[in-house]
């Protein structure tokens, strides 16, 4: 008899992505995905005081859109499951708050939005919500003045660092319609001994490898199920080294199927993001976007989206702690004509 294998679970009546929407500066706007992200502001400061209260406003402006698109007020939101890289994820709590919905504030890093999906689809699936909304940010100035130094400091950035997206994304999950949440899988906390926070996406890949292999292994699934594997997101760093982990220690190869949402984002030739996006809003925006359009007019009929996260935070990269990574795996499928009620 197969082993359970445990943060693995498929979801009985697959909820639905209803819609999904993005919230984005003005870098992220003139990127390869601009003409598909919802909102695109023309500077970064969003109309507001602070690079905080900028990023609480994309979180708004992505959950608004959202259910705008749904046709839906806040008032029909039972759960919103949403967080951020601020300390006490101060974007989510101040951007939600007008909204007046139920909410669980989430941390995982810029592994959150995948969390937020999982959480808000076994709401649904559990029978605790009708509807729920995963929502996620980030923001390039909020996060340099957190985790490093404020932007008039003039700090050096090292080539292996990311740019922090300044963005936000959005889906409201439900019980009916094409675009399904199949199957998902809850990592567990990897770490290999980096301790560089300009190189995330060396501490994160380990992570995503750890959770794809556990995923495959749990599911009998193989990368040619997919029309993309999606990782988020790992920058170039990151994703030549989960690659060749994968190859190395699984004999495993995602040639011609993966993507990465810190590649996606950016035009690494033409704009100056060293190696590629990072951020809670980095996957969240290209997700709620790009990869959610494909599957909903077809382009894409099985997508497998792997968030990952770095668990640090600005008290333990000072104590020169090593960075403990997590990844999160949620299976996307498209199912044609889908009623939403007890499909496996």
């Amino acid at each position: 008899m197969k082993e359970r294998q445990r943060g693995y679970f498929v979801f009985r009546t697959a909820p639905a992505v209803l819609e999904g929407a993005a919230a984005v500066g003005k870098t992220e706007g003139e990127g390869p995905l601009g003409a598909v992200f919802d909102v695109r502001n023309p500077n970064d400061g969003v109309g507001s005081k602070s690079w905080e209260a900028a990023e609480a406003a994309l979180t708004r402006q992505a959950a608004e859109k959202a259910l705008e698109k749904c046709g839906l007020s806040p008032a029909e939101i039972d759960l919103a499951f949403g967080g951020d890289l601020l300390n006490q994820c101060t974007a989510t709590t101040f951007g939600m708050q007008p909204l007046g919905v139920p909410h669980a504030g989430l941390f995982g890093a810029c592994s959150t939005f995948a969390l937020a999906l999982l959480l808000a689809a076994a709401s649904v699936d559990g029978g605790w919500a009708e509807r729920s909304l995963a929502v996620s940010s980030s923001h390039f100035c909020s996060a340099e003045k957190q985790f490093r130094f404020p932007l008039e400091y003039g700090g050096q950035r090292a080539q292996t660092a990311q740019r922090t997206v300044t963005g936000a994304g959005a889906c409201v999950i439900g019980r009916e319609g094409e675009v399904r949440i199949t199957r998902g899988l809850v990592g567990r906390i990897t770490d290999r001994g980096v301790k560089d926070a300009a190189n995330m996406g060396a501490a994160m890949a380990p992570a995503a490898k750890e959770t794809l292999t556990a995923f495959f292994a749990a599911s009998g699934a193989r990368p040619a199920d997919y029309d993309r594997i999606v990782t988020g997101d790992l920058g170039r760093v990151g994703t030549d080294l989960l690659l060749c982990l994968l190859r190395e220690e699984e004999n495993l190869s995602l040639a011609g199927v993966h993507a990465d949402c810190g590649n996606l984002i950016y035009d690494a030739d033409k704009q100056d993001v060293h190696a590629g996006g990072s951020g809670c809003g980095c996957s969240a925006a290209v997700v709620s976007s790009a990869i959610l359009h494909g599957l909903q007019t077809g382009l894409y009929k099985k997508i497998l989206f792997v968030g990952t996260g770095a668990l640090m935070s600005p008290l333990t990269s000072l104590q020169n702690e090593r960075i403990p990574c997590i990844a999160h795996a949620v299976e996307f499928e498209r199912r044609e004509g889908a009623s939403g009620h007890g499909e496996t």
